[in-house]
């Protein structure tokens, strides 16, 4: 009898839950079901017109092979204008590393700036593949512990102690973040940089939801300083998900190093989604339109959520995300949503997927999808608590 190869420690990661959701969801559409989508941080419209006429003129063309490991210089050209024209900031197109999504400038950073067994802080709640990632990669988590008291918000003092307790080598944050929406002031992120700076701990800024703000702006870590590792992608505000098309800016130290990274982990990035993304920034009035669908369904649920039981959040600053409490129906938000998928038809992410420890209380609900969508998910979700609601008191 043979045995099967065995896996690596390393390989025993947490699943991400919103993916297991989705798949739980698209099992029952296969059966039938008709299921409202509240579980993945997708945009709901899809890819701008021109984006995709530049990508089917590119297929046309055939001309389809590998390209440079940094990425065509004419897409790291146009984002270094796009920096100079929303930031003020000039930087050259040498800094910028195109990647294959955000997930493979997150590998290529992680590598490239930590040896196994460094010790990286990341906030709880906060983006599952984070932890994920830097465990795969033998490295080392620090939980910056954020609460509904606090805004979700992270700041200097947080990560002064942290670092006090377990020295920490980077800080990898996200603004505006998932699962809370919230966004880092402007102030408290030059403060976050400032104390990296002098502690000479990496931080990288994960920005891919600007451009996904309402009632303020989320400024760019390059702002207040030049040493921040910024991470960003076409994913969110560009509609580009399954496109796998992101970007680094580093300082020049690191170029040469990410190259070499880049050449034997992906040969380069994905040629046709770098050509069809050249038409992204001049797809304005598309993406602005998208934005604003956004903004009605965020306005919506700042709404509804309190009139169906469910008071307690964080107003959401950007991204397409409510974390809400959920503590005075369960203690399992895993459960939780399974009953609610099953019985109601409606699919969202369990907190612990964000916060193993303390999420049991907690889910998230993307807006992300089309207006109908969002408010008959919202309506089945009323209608799914209502029976609970009597049985349960109302919390502050």
């Amino acid at each position: 009898m043979t045995t099967s190869p065995k896996l690596s420690r390393r390989s025993g990661i947490s699943p991400f839950l919103a993916m297991d959701a989705l798949r739980e969801a698209k099992e029952l559409e296969r059966a039938g079901r008709r299921i409202i989508h509240m579980e993945l941080g997708e945009p709901g419209a899809p890819t701008p017109q021109s984006i995709r006429q530049a990508g089917v003129a590119a297929l046309a063309r055939g001309q389809l092979g590998y390209g440079e490991a940094l990425g065509h210089l004419v897409l790291r050209e146009q984002i270094a204008a796009f920096y100079e024209k929303k930031y003020r900031v000039k930087i050259s197109p040498e800094r910028i590393v195109i990647t294959t999504g955000s997930s493979g400038a997150f590998l290529l950073a992680l590598i490239a700036g930590f040896d196994s067994g460094a010790r990286v802080a990341v906030t709880q709640p906060g983006y599952p593949a984070y932890t994920n990632i830097l465990t795969a990669l033998g490295l080392k988590t620090a939980q910056l512990r954020l609460s509904f008291e606090n805004n979700f918000m992270p700041n200097a003092s947080m990560l002064a102690a942290l670092h006090q307790e377990e020295k920490l080598e980077g800080a990898l944050l996200m603004n505006p973040a998932n699962p809370t929406g919230t966004m880092i002031s402007n102030e408290a992120l030059a403060e976050i940089c400032r104390f990296c700076d002098l502690k000479n701990i990496t931080f990288i800024s994960d920005e891919i939801y600007h451009g996904l703000e309402y009632d303020k702006h989320a400024q760019s870590a390059l702002c207040f300083s030049e040493n921040a590792i910024i991470i960003n992608s076409f994913s969110k505000y560009y509609a580009m998900t399954g496109w796998r098309l992101g970007w680094i800016v580093a300082p020049v130290t690191w170029v040469r190093a990410l190259e070499r990274l880049q050449q034997s982990l992906a040969i380069c990035p994905p040629t046709l989604s770098q050509t069809a993304a050249l038409a992204a920034f001049s797809a304005d009035k598309e993406v602005e339109d998208n934005r604003l669908i956004y903004a009605r369904n965020r306005q919506l649920l700042l709404h509804r959520l309190p009139e169906i039981g469910l008071t307690r959040f964080a107003p959401p600053d950007g991204a397409f995300y409510f974390y809400v409490d959920v503590s005075r129906f369960t203690t399992d938000s895993l459960s939780f949503c399974r009953r609610l998928l099953m019985e109601a038809g409606v699919a969202v992410t369990p907190g612990v997927d964000f916060d193993p420890q303390k999420g049991g209380g907690w889910i998230r609900l993307s807006y992300a999808g089309p207006e109908a969508e969002v408010a008959e998910g919202v309506a089945r979700l009323a209608d799914w608590l209502a029976p609970q609601i009597g049985s349960k008191p109302a919390l502050p």
